[in-house]
């Protein structure tokens, strides 16, 4: 499709508005969202979609830490996802 991409409006709202922005600062200063959104930029995927995608990791990160009952480690490697 031609055009800009757009995040999906699809989910809660109120959650989409309150990662948007620590996400936007995630990319610029957390070295590893950084890293994972440069990789995504290389692999050719669109800016917004960038965004979503490292909205996305944190909540991925932090389910992981409650399901798992361990502390966070940052040292933990983050390579077994290749998409989003």
């Amino acid at each position: 499709m031609r055009g800009r991409s757009v995040i999906s409006r699809a989910g809660h709202a109120a959650v989409r508005s309150a990662l948007y922005m620590p996400a936007m600062v995630a990319l610029r200063y957390n070295p590893r969202i950084k890293a994972f959104g440069e990789q995504l930029r290389a692999q050719g995927m669109p800016p917004k979609a960038v965004i979503a995608a490292a909205m996305h990791k944190p909540v991925r990160i932090v389910y992981g830490v409650l399901k798992s009952g361990t502390a966070f480690d940052a040292n933990y490697s983050l390579d077994f996802q290749d998409g989003i």
